[in-house]
């Protein structure tokens, strides 16, 4: 099958990975997958939520936001609303969850990391753009910790972390959709895994007719495929220059 934009089944977008794309953030990442663009900051803030308080242990939350013109036609930012969207609130809890899962908060002590995720440009993929680019920028900001004596104890990060989307169209499985591909597909999932090759978090639909057990086990090992190149390559951008 011939994709829009040329590439096999079994092929990611050209990914770019960005460190340091903003001076002030204690970890920052510009990540790019093909036309998706999305800007990755973490913030160190001392203390924690107040039910947390008291227990020795850190926490890693995220906020996910689209810009008012990163889409086709405009759309009104979600703070003039007065009110988060469905689907902003439930990819910040995505990002958060996806992180905490390579997380040990007991070795962080009582901060807080906040992980701010913007869509700069939307062509599809935009939370696993985010979950990709989001862990390469914590991976910065808990180095910024360690030098300044902020953590003391083992590691911090057990595992990196890292999602693709997948999904069938016209009857094939295709790997890292982009929004043309996306919006005819007629089943999608969103995956999440650590560079270990486990799975943090599965999202499947069928958009159209029901899948079969087939289709999901060539949709997962696409993911796992594509899961794999990626953690190659945050791993290659976080090399020394």
């Amino acid at each position: 099958m011939t994709r829009i934009d040329g590439r096999s089944a079994d092929e990611l977008r050209p990914v770019r990975i960005t460190r340091g794309w903003l001076e002030q953030a204690e970890g920052s990442v510009l990540v790019e997958f093909g036309r998706t663009r999305v800007l990755c900051a973490v913030s160190v803030t001392e203390g924690v939520p107040r039910w947390r308080k008291g227990s020795g242990q850190g926490w890693v939350t995220a906020e996910y936001a689209m810009l008012p013109r990163s889409t086709n036609t405009r759309s009104d930012r979600e703070s003039v609303k007065g009110r988060l969207g469905g689907r902003t609130h439930e990819i910040s809890r995505l990002v958060g969850r996806s992180l905490r899962g390579v997380v040990d908060t007991a070795r962080l002590g009582e901060n807080t990391l906040m992980v701010d995720c913007d869509v700069l440009q939307a062509d599809g993929g935009t939370r696993t753009a985010a979950i990709t680019g989001a862990y390469v920028a914590l991976h910065d900001a808990v180095t910024w910790m360690r030098e300044r004596g902020l953590v003391v104890r083992g590691p911090v990060l057990t595992d990196s972390v890292a999602a693709i989307s997948v999904g069938v169209v016209d009857g094939e499985p295709l790997l890292d959709l982009k929004y043309e591909e996306d919006v005819r597909a007629e089943s999608d999932m969103n995956v999440v895994m650590t560079g270990g090759g486990s799975f943090i978090e599965v999202q499947g639909t069928a958009e159209g007719a029901p899948f079969d057990r087939a289709e999901l086990d060539a949709l997962l090992a696409l993911a796992e495929s594509g899961c794999a190149e990626l953690t190659r390559l945050q791993g290659k951008s976080l090399e020394p220059a």
